[in-house]
């Protein structure tokens, strides 16, 4: 119940932050990005991840890892990616060499403050809004790739 509290409460704030700083800010593809990571964000969450961040930036690397989070007594970096269609290829396959390597990167950078003995992988979450109602196709990729 207090999950859907704070899904609300989201929701509200993203539509106020639109109304306040101008919807036309964000294109499209980032909208559904946004919509995706959010979605992920909430399933994860309902299976049981206690989740400690959502788009963690190092100001030594580039790029970003979409949410982190506990599955037990793992932490785990979940790239997110999101798709209105199927018709193209599954959308964890955009999750390639390059964006691996810097998803690494990313993910060290943020361990370098917690204990070294600490358990960590990457998952992918795919995420497709295919359908008028809105509604979510939710995939999810534990261990989707080694951590060296």
């Amino acid at each position: 119940m207090l999950w859907r509290l704070t899904r609300f409460t989201i929701r509200m704030l993203d539509r106020i932050g639109d109304r306040t700083l101008g919807k036309d800010r964000e294109t499209e593809h980032q909208k559904t990005g946004r919509r995706g990571e959010e979605e992920a964000y909430f399933r994860l969450r309902k299976l049981g991840y206690v989740m400690v961040a959502r788009n963690y930036r190092s100001p030594r690397r580039r790029g970003e890892i979409d949410l982190i989070g506990w599955d037990g007594d793992v932490l785990c970096f979940v790239e997110v990616k999101t798709r209105t269609t199927r018709d193209v290829k599954p959308a964890e396959a955009a999750v390639d060499h390059d964006k691996r390597y810097e998803l690494r990167a990313v993910a060290r950078e943020y361990l370098r403050r917690l204990p070294s003995d600490l358990n960590w992988r990457f998952h992918v979450a795919s995420v497709y809004f295919e359908n008028a109602a809105g509604d979510a196709d939710f995939e999810l990729f534990k261990n989707a790739f080694p951590v060296t």
